[in-house]
């Protein structure tokens, strides 16, 4: 293992409906890679790499957003891993720093959506999720509703099926999101509802309502990493949010062999990398404050308590009917809003979420703050398939 990395700037735009802002993809990077630089008092002429993340755009369309900081000539990488794009921009800013090629990096994820549901993009070629759709065809068939709300709902109804789980159980997960993300200005929606309400909203698939589906979003987010010595040169120590652990993981024989839909969302990869990061960190879940987690629909925060170690297999439903996830209990999931309630531009989101975590330990976060938040857990998952687990500590004296 490499020396220490640590995050001391992050930005991000306000999460928005595709096309309620006449922006683009340039002004969001530029607004939160801004925003990220000037949080760390670092000009962008010291920044040596940068990774850019975004799933929907042409070849070089990290060049395209960063030029704009300015043109030193530095490499960009152009990164795209689905949902777990802005923290696989993250993982690898992370690893340059920690391996020694560079430090200071800037990670900026973007994404310009369209209005409605996720469809293909190219129709003359093999889907990269043909092995996952086509099991869960096998499993639990196929009906004229998103395919991604049928994937995680599909486990969703196998976690009730064998566990006991209610439809209630997870509306109170949206509605933990939907209530936090009143506190926060970034969100894409910022509105409580009342459990009924979520549970009364439109179906969209089986048991999922539309208020437990993430929406299409517009919108930017981006972190500095450094080494130990840029955080000493610049003297922010007390803003240097120590990446303690990270580490990608893709999907297992298990995913697949298994033959469940709970395996086929990625909770086996996630399980085993949240493993590696708590190995990496001396870190366990109970020692977390605060976590953003990938909620893209309600189900998926509920399988993933589980693969976090945050409680054990099959009682996930019970530990959000006890309040232990929202203010007042062992953690806060997602004061941020969470992809349901935040929004959801790909490429953003895993920079989301270490901005909001880095706010958190920085006791940063306004109106959400976590009190004396000390440890943060990150998880962002990418279907087809890829997830990036994280740990992070608050601020102390570095070196």
């Amino acid at each position: 293992m490499g020396s220490k990395v640590y995050v001391v700037g992050v930005g991000m735009t306000k999460f928005e409906k595709p096309g309620a802002r006449d922006w683009d993809y340039p002004d969001m990077a530029k607004e939160a890679a801004g925003q990220a630089l000037d949080d760390a008092g670092i000009p962008y002429d010291e920044v040596e790499q940068a990774v850019a993340g975004y799933v929907y755009g042409e070849s070089t369309c990290g060049q395209r957003a960063v030029y704009q900081l300015g043109l030193t000539g530095i490499p960009v990488y152009n990164v795209n891993n689905n949902c777990a794009t802005g923290s696989s921009a993250l993982f690898l800013a992370k690893q340059l720093v920690e391996g020694g090629i560079a430090d200071c990096v800037l990670a900026v994820g973007f994404e310009k959506m369209e209005k409605g549901s996720l469809g293909v993009k190219y129709s003359d070629r093999t889907q990269p999720m043909d092995k996952h759709v086509s099991l869960m065809i096998e499993l639990r068939g196929f009906v004229p509703a998103p395919p991604a709300a049928q994937v995680f709902g599909n486990a969703g109804r196998e976690h009730m099926e064998r566990y006991g789980t209610t439809a209630e159980q997870l509306a109170k997960i949206a509605g933990k999101n939907h209530e936090h993300s009143t506190r926060n200005p970034n969100s894409q929606f910022q509105d409580a509802y009342t459990l009924e309400q979520i549970m009364a909203a439109p179906m969209v698939y089986e048991p999922l309502t539309r208020l437990q589906c993430c929406p299409t979003s517009d919108g930017g987010a981006a972190a500095v990493v450094c080494s130990e010595d840029v955080v000493r040169r610049h003297g922010l120590e007390a803003q240097a949010v120590e990446i303690a652990g990270m580490a990608m993981g893709t999907d297992l024989p298990s995913t697949f062999d298994e033959r469940s839909c709970i395996k086929l969302v990625g909770v086996d990869m996630a399980r085993r990398t949240a493993e590696r990061v708590y190995e990496q960190s001396g870190l366990g879940p109970e020692d977390a404050d605060v976590v953003e987690l990938h909620d893209c629909f309600s189900a998926n925060e509920l399988v993933t308590y589980e693969a976090l170690g945050l409680c054990p297999e099959g009682k996930a439903g019970e530990l959000i009917d006890s309040g232990a996830v929202t203010y007042g209990g062992d953690w806060v999931v997602n004061p941020s809003g969470g992809l349901i309630s935040k929004g959801h531009p790909l490429g953003a989101t895993g920079l989301a979420q270490c901005a909001e975590l880095s706010w958190q330990l920085r006791n940063r976060a306004g109106a959400r703050q976590v009190p004396e938040a000390k440890v943060g857990l990150q998880h962002n998952l990418g279907l087809g398939g890829a997830v990036v687990v994280a740990m992070y500590r608050a601020p102390e004296a570095v070196g």
